[in-house]
């Protein structure tokens, strides 16, 4: 048995010593073999997919600018899960990823 079939097997186990390997262990995360900006937008489109709080998405908006991500390539995200996760979820999400991304919509809501 491989590596992964091996970890996958163990979480789905839900091996709590494996689930704390994979949430904390950074060589597991290298191991991931993706670069940092895909990983940070993997990161972001989970994220807006569960609904999180600007807070998060702002922290996570910084470590995939810091990767060298855009904001259209961030806004490309939310755009690519929208088929997933649905018209509510991306019309809930879309004002925190505009603010964690620095824009200001109030401002923009008095020009129109």
């Amino acid at each position: 048995m491989d590596r992964v079939e091996e970890l996958l097997r163990r979480l789905s186990l839900s091996d709590e010593g494996s689930l704390r390997s994979a949430l904390t262990d950074p060589g597991l995360a290298a191991a991931s073999h993706l670069d940092a900006r895909t990983e940070a937008l993997i990161r972001l489109g989970a994220l807006l997919a569960v609904g999180a709080a600007t807070v998060s998405l702002r922290w996570t908006v910084d470590l995939a600018r810091a990767a060298g991500a855009t904001d259209e390539e961030m806004l490309g995200v939310l755009l690519a899960i929208a088929p997933a996760v649905g018209h509510a979820r991306v019309v809930g999400v879309a004002p925190h990823l505009g603010l964690a991304l620095g824009f200001d919509f109030e401002e923009a809501e008095e020009l129109m």
